[in-house]
Parts: structure tokens; C-alpha cells; sequence
């Protein structure tokens, strides 16, 4: 059935496309409703935060989120960054494992580019899509006490198992939301960089995924996005798997359906779904509008894994 108006005579295109604005808003309505004043952690990444379009969108969506009463909190990565600092610095930089082997040179490169550079980038989009943003880092109220992770690598020559040094690259040990819930009181949009402080005060580099989990469920969140450089976890013909429980997670790792850098973030997904997180939705973060259609619509725009179905 076509448009219409009020007087029962069809729509102009001009007022068909307002009447569309209006209908997607009203839809919004129950959506807005189940997340109101819970927090939703999303962790922004990939290639989507290269690009300055996609990332003015999603400075406006994130504004949107906290406009509408729900709690906000950006988690960022910055891996390229920091590998094109590195690069101009003249710095080798290997990896093992997916995770940066990061020396005491390094890890000072990768604080000043996740902390400085790229979070006061993020806080300036989000203030100047109408928010008020600020920016932390784990060594903030002591937000991230960190640990030193020890990787095993299985050596193929002597058939042992070896302990891996990965420097300056660390793990949550513990997470203190105590600056979080005073933020989230607010207004004010906390915007995460991945540095966390050991208990001696050594500073520690750990993966955006691992921190975004790690503050998601000690906030306990009613949903945290990762947004990547994909469409969320494909079957074995390539198509979107749309939900998983942990158990069918686990079941498509061991079956070798999700295999390569998936792995490290679904097990992230799983982390946190069993620490109490609502529900992880893994993301592609170059679609427009990728957060507001995960939240804000009936089928969502990726893969939703929950501790159980539901």
C-alpha cells in the first residue's frame, strides 16, 4: 500500500521519505527501550577507523547511543598505527601468535600512539559530533592492572614446548570500573585505549578484543560489538552465521569451520559472554551505521554469540 497523507491523496517522493524517517524511528522505539541506561562496550577497529568518513558515522551513532540513555564505551585498537610509527622510526617489529613481540623501545611507541594519538582522535569525533568525550587509558584510576603474558610455542626441531618472551605485551589481571561508574553517571563518553600497568608499574601493550571482553564484563554489559574487517563467523559455504551459543562456538573451532584470526575473537566472545556479558555480536565495522543496525533492528547486522540460547 502506497503512502499517503492525511487527506488520503499519495505521498510526494520529498514526504514519502519523511514518513520512512519516521517509520525506522517508531521501530527504533523497543530497542531503545531494552538497552536504556545499560552499557554496551564496542570495541572499534579494523579498517573502518582509517577511514574518515566511516569514522565521523560512527562518532554520530556513538553520540546517538548516549542520547538515547544508553551507556556507551569505545574501546579502540590502532595496530596499523602503530606499525606505520614504527616504520618511520626505523623499528623492526615481529609477531608471534597474532601478538606483537614488544621491547621497552616499543612498547613506548605503542603507548604514545594508542593513548596520545589515536584516543584524543577518537574523543575529538565524538565531541565534535555533539558529545563529550574523554579519553583513558588502563593506567587511569588504575583501570587495567595488567599481567606479563607468557606465550608456549611447540619448537618442530627438539619436540619441546617452550616459553615464547613477548616482552612488554600484557593480559588483564583485573579490571577497576570505579572511574567507569562515576563517568557513566554523566554525560561524558569514555573513550579506552589498550595500555594497561602492572602491579610493579611496568606498562603493558594487550589486544583491543582482550580489553573490550575484560571491561564488558566487569561492567557487566548488556552487549558488547567488535567491530572488524568482516561480516561476523561464516559457515563452511560462506555464509553469516547470524547466532551461536558458547557451546556451538566451541563445536566450530574444534571442527576447523572458524579457524586463523577468528579464533582469538570468538574466544574473547566466549570470555565474555561467560562473564556475564548480555551477548558479544562480532561485526563488520565498514557497513554504515553497523552499531545503530545491530541495536536498533529486529535481525541485527553480524553474529551474536550468548552463553546460551535464548
Amino acid at each position: 500500500m502506497p503512502d499517503t497523507t492525511t487527506d488520503g491523496n499519495a505521498a510526494s517522493p520529498d514526504e514519502a521519505a519523511k514518513l520512512e524517517r519516521a517509520r525506522v524511528l517508531s521501530e527504533a522505539l523497543p530497542f531503545m527501550q531494552r538497552y536504556d541506561k545499560r552499557t554496551v562496550v564496542v570495541k572499534y577497529g579494523g579498517h573502518a577507523m582509517g577511514d574518515e568518513a566511516l569514522g565521523a558515522e560512527f562518532a554520530r551513532d556513538i553520540v546517538l547511543l548516549k542520547q538515547s540513555g544508553i551507556n556507551p564505551i569505545v574501546v579502540h585498537g590502532g595496530g596499523p598505527q602503530i606499525g606505520a610509527m614504527l616504520t618511520r622510526l626505523g623499528i623492526k617489529s615481529e609477531f608471534s601468535g597474532g601478538l606483537r613481540i614488544t621491547d621497552k623501545a616499543t612498547v613506548e611507541i605503542v603507548e604514545m600512539v594508542l593513548a596520545g594519538s589515536i584516543n584524543k582522535q577518537i574523543v575529538a569525533q565524538l565531541n565534535q559530533a555533539g558529545g563529550r568525550a574523554v579519553g583513558l587509558c588502563g593506567k587511569d584510576g588504575n583501570l587495567i592492572v595488567a599481567r606479563k603474558v607468557h606465550q608456549k610455542i611447540h619448537d618442530p626441531e627438539s619436540n619441546i614446548e617452550k616459553i615464547l618472551d613477548l616482552g612488554f605485551v600484557g593480559e588483564p589481571e583485573k579490571i577497576n570500573p570505579e572511574i567507569l561508574d562515576v563517568i557513566l553517571k554523566s554525560d561524558i563518553i569514555p573513550v579506552i585505549a589498550p595500555i594497561g600497568v602492572s602491579r610493579d608499574g611496568e606498562t603493558y601493550n594487550i589486544n583491543a578484543d582482550t580489553v573490550a571482553g575484560a571491561i564488558a564484563a566487569a561492567m557487566g554489559a548488556a552487549r558488547m560489538l567488535l567491530l572488524t574487517d568482516v561480516r561476523g563467523v561464516l559457515d563452511k559455504q560462506g555464509n553469516l552465521v547470524e547466532a551461536l551459543t558458547v557451546e556451538e562456538a566451541r563445536a566450530l573451532m574444534k571442527d576447523g569451520t572458524i579457524s586463523g584470526g577468528m579464533i582469538p575473537k570468538l574466544e574473547t566472545c566466549i570470555d565474555a559472554a561467560e562473564g556475564g556479558v548480555g551477548g558479544v555480536v562480532i561485526l563488520d565495522g565498514r557497513v554504515r551505521h553497523a552499531v545503530l543496525l545491530e541495536l536498533f533492528t529486529e535481525h541485527g547486522a553480524g553474529t551474536l554469540i550468548r552463553k546460551a540460547a535464548g
